[in-house]
């Protein structure tokens, strides 16, 4: 129900913007989307799927949990200032390297001031994901969602592309106030405040997602960041917001499926300690959700030529892009569920060797193909590099239960 609301307010919103601001104006959007995922991994310094797994192994623990929470607001408010005074400092540079001919720099200190809201949704967040409390998980995404879209068109309206920049710096604000009225009083009952002390006990366990984090979650929007830049460069804006446009369509049901897996995948690995477990938990996966990704998938490759009538008007330079970019996430998806148990099992060194050569491929590639194919280069580059990277992880897993039984 979630996804399907989700799409559909989307095309309406995505419409709306492509009709209104155009290809130069979806490319920007790109832009702040990525530094506002930046900003959500630097500000609680990544510790979001620390949080998960230590939730979902402690709820029943409160000592335990308090020792967690208490070393997790450290890491908060050290990361939370330090992202606060680079950005507001670094503004104006900020908006050079992201919007070149455009001054943004209002908008970066904007962002400074509400990366604390950003901070404590996101670990707010991960005690959902920690819970597996699936319909409050949903109810806070869908009326987040639906009150980001209206702001976003109301800022549209007001202020044309600035209000949408506006809006979506705006967004985590209202995320935070969903959270604490929907998921508040379930909040009382494994994070007090009182118990909170200058405890730094589960610093180590911490700083390894802090370390997966930055390689994962840093590292891919500042290349996505960068290419956006290089496409605009060697080839022109428009075909940097057809790209754009095409990984939006793209993160609209991959946020859904990486949303199920930290809810359900994560905590679940998180109790499984033998090989015949795993298997049959990875089995399962692979026959109930990666079915109905699929599924989805196909028709949206189907239905190409109608999305981009219907959500984006006279792009039609992003219909080569679909087919690489689909087969490319159902790839990810499928080497995700393997993947998850990095996280699952705090296996810093395998995680971040993989993503450090997902990532080196994905840009590698991107720079070589570009050069042969033009933008749909980088949705080769995205499709290649997932088949490299589901090849390494299900090696480096099943090396790691062989070991294990050892």
């Amino acid at each position: 129900m979630v996804i399907a609301i989700r799409l559909v307010v989307s095309v309406f919103v995505q419409r709306l913007l492509a009709i209104t601001v155009g290809e130069a104006g979806i490319a920007s959007i790109g832009q702040i989307r990525n530094f506002l995922a930046m900003l959500t991994s630097t500000s609680t310094l990544g510790t979001f799927s620390g949080v998960v797994k230590y939730v979902a192994e402690f709820k029943e623990d409160q000592p335990e949990l308090s020792k967690v929470f208490s070393t997790t607001s450290i890491f908060l408010l050290v990361g939370s200032l330090i992202s606060c005074f680079v950005l507001f400092v670094g503004a104006s540079y900020f908006s050079d390297y992201a919007f070149d001919s455009v001054d943004y720099t209002y908008v970066f200190r904007l962002l400074a001031v509400i990366i604390p809201f950003i901070a404590v949704s996101r670990i707010i967040n991960a005690v959902v994901s920690g819970l597996s409390a699936y319909k409050k998980y949903a109810k806070i995404e869908l009326i987040s969602y639906l009150l980001g879209a209206i702001l976003l068109i109301i800022g549209l309206y007001s202020y044309n592309l600035d209000g949408v920049i506006v809006a979506i710096a705006l967004a985590p604000v209202i995320q935070l106030l969903v959270l604490l009225i929907v998921f508040g009083k379930t909040l009382k009952n494994y994070l007090s405040l009182k118990r909170l002390k200058f405890n730094l006990s589960y610093r180590n366990q911490l700083l390894s997602y802090t370390l997966m984090s930055f390689v994962s979650a840093f590292l891919i929007n500042y290349i996505e960041l960068d290419l956006r830049t290089l496409i605009t460069d060697r080839l022109n804006i428009n075909e940097a917001g057809y790209w754009t446009a095409m990984t939006f369509i793209s993160k609209n049901y991959m946020v859904f499926a990486t949303g199920l897996f930290t809810l359900y995948v994560l905590p679940s690995f998180a109790n499984i300690h033998s090989r015949f477990e795993f298997r049959k938990e990875v089995v399962t996966i692979y026959k109930t959700i990666l079915p109905i990704f699929a599924g989805g998938m196909v028709l949206v490759y189907i239905l190409r030529t109608l999305i981009i009538q219907v959500v984006y008007p006279d792009f039609t330079g992003m219909e080569p892009l679909f087919k690489w970019q689909l087969l490319g996430d159902f790839i990810r998806l499928c080497s995700l569920v393997l993947a998850y148990q990095f996280l699952a099992k705090r296996m810093v060194k395998s995680f971040v060797i993989t993503e450090l050569i997902s990532i080196g491929l994905f840009y590698g590639l991107s720079i070589t193909f570009i050069k042969f194919y033009g933008t749909e280069g980088v949705v080769i580059a995205h499709f290649v590099r997932h088949i490299i990277y589901l090849i390494i992880v299900l090696l480096i897993v099943m090396n790691s239960f062989k070991n294990h039984d050892k």
